[in-house]
């Protein structure tokens, strides 16, 4: 590390003169010198400057371009957040614009301006201070609930609502579209409550069959049924003195909504195939996607049990809803999939993190933190580029709205028909057309009709 409080500044230059100049001009500043680029790597990991200086020449191609490409590269690799400003020859205004297409800050053209200089560098220290700090902000903003990242309005006012509601008993009901974060949020409550101490308990009422859901919920005495060779507690059960998260509530089946609105009134369960009635202390908090009070009218979902259920209702943005909460989360995410698969990634490319912006995340986080993992055990290089996320035209600098609107068209069908499988119908109606005009449109943007279609 670079001694003292200074500024560090890099110089990736192979010219002495140069070397000289430029270390007597910055003399104020932490100044580390490089000739090549395996040296300025290696300064730039002892060092960690947070400005970089870099003249385009170096060796072995010192008369071309394509080594000071591979360095500025290989160093926003090692360190994205590294402001690089690229020296650049008199005019040559195709370098200075590539070089800043592959990541750089700025640049400044030879022969150099020392005071013009001067000012470029100062304002990129500044804006890396600046950046730094704000990243700082947004990861305290949300300290309190771990694993919630972002810094838009949006989550903010969901954090300090479960912030608020926490330390009461209160039944919680979470409301959000697939993929939101549901259940780290009602963790976070868990976490924040009095009973943190206790077990937090979460069972899916979505993705277990109806006839063990039940078994599930409430346990069963030895010899209830073919199969129960034992007592078993459960899941309220085990959640005594803790918290039971009821994933996807609003899929319960109706027959067991009034034994569980029954729990919710006498805080007793009675086990499958018993007669005893036994007192729970748990604190509940529901979750789910659906419009309850559509399912209400509907008559799939009981009124006096939403009421029972929303006693304090919070709403998890979607990630559309959350500008500039994409990036953040990306770059968490390729951290840990990199230490998950042992993969030496280490960033995004400029063009990566403007289609990560761009892209609408309709799956939100969880989509989100799938293709990143994906992007990652795929990519050849130290920095994922828009073509390992595959997202098709976003971030690209794609003009031509027709051409816009038939690759999100395609994107739409691709969703619609990894969602509903084979079932031709159910993708005709996630996409709000007839089955005829489904077929027209798989043969327009030739994507293959499942053999098995109904």
């Amino acid at each position: 590390m670079s001694s003292g409080k200074q500024r560090c500044l890099l110089i990736v230059e192979d010219d002495t003169g140069l070397q000289s100049q430029l270390r007597w001009s910055f003399d104020d500043l932490d100044v580390v010198i490089a000739g090549d680029r395996p040296t300025a790597i290696e300064l730039l990991r002892r060092h960690q400057p947070a400005v970089v200086l870099q003249d385009l020449g170096l060796p072995p191609d010192a008369a071309g371009t394509a080594e000071g490409f591979a360095t500025i590269t290989e160093i926003l690799a090692e360190a994205p957040h590294t402001k690089v400003i690229v020296v650049t020859g008199n005019g040559d205004r195709d370098n200075a614009v590539k070089s800043i297409g592959c990541g750089a800050y700025d640049f400044c053209s030879k022969p150099l301006d020392l005071e013009v200089l001067r000012l470029i560098v100062d304002r990129a220290f500044r804006v890396h201070e600046l950046e730094a700090e704000n990243r700082k902000l947004r990861s305290q903003s949300t300290a309190a609930l771990e694993g919630i990242i972002g810094g838009s309005r949006a989550i903010l006012d969901a954090c300090r609502l479960i912030e608020k509601v926490s330390p009461s008993s209160a039944t919680v009901l979470l409301l959000g579209e697939t993929g939101t974060g549901k259940e780290l949020f009602a963790r976070a409550i868990h976490r924040l409550s009095t009973r943190r101490d206790g077990p937090f308990i979460a069972i899916n009422c979505a993705a277990i069959p109806e006839t063990l859901l039940e078994a599930e919920l409430f346990g069963h005495e030895k010899g209830a049924y073919t199969g129960a060779h034992k007592q078993t507690k459960g899941k309220i059960e085990l959640a005594v003195n803790g918290t039971l998260m009821l994933d996807e509530i609003g899929d319960m089946p109706i027959a067991l909504q009034a034994k569980l609105l029954r729990f919710f009134e006498e805080r007793v369960v009675e086990r499958i195939g018993g007669r005893e009635l036994i007192p729970v202390d748990v604190r509940i908090v529901c979750a789910t996607h659906q419009d309850l009070p559509e399912r209400i009218r509907e008559g799939r979902f009981r009124q006096d049990l939403f009421y029972r259920v929303s006693e304090v209702s919070i709403r998890l943005p979607p990630l559309r809803e959350r500008p500039g909460d994409a990036v953040p989360l990306a770059k968490y995410f390729l951290e840990q999939a990199a230490s998950r698969h042992g993969r030496s990634v280490r960033g995004f490319t400029a063009k990566a993190l403007k289609a990560i912006e761009a892209y609408p995340w309709r799956g939100n986080v969880r989509e989100l933190e799938n293709v990143i993992n994906s992007a990652v055990i795929m990519s050849d290089s130290k920095q994922i580029g828009p073509e390992a996320l595959q997202l098709g035209a976003f971030g690209e600098d794609v003009l031509d709205l027709r051409q816009v609107r038939v690759d999100a068209e395609k994107r739409a069908i691709q969703r619609a028909l990894t969602q509903a499988g084979s079932n031709l119908s159910r993708v005709a109606g996630l996409l709000g057309v007839s089955r005829p005009t489904l077929y027209d449109l798989l043969d327009k943007h030739g994507l293959k009709k499942p053999s098995d279609a109904d």
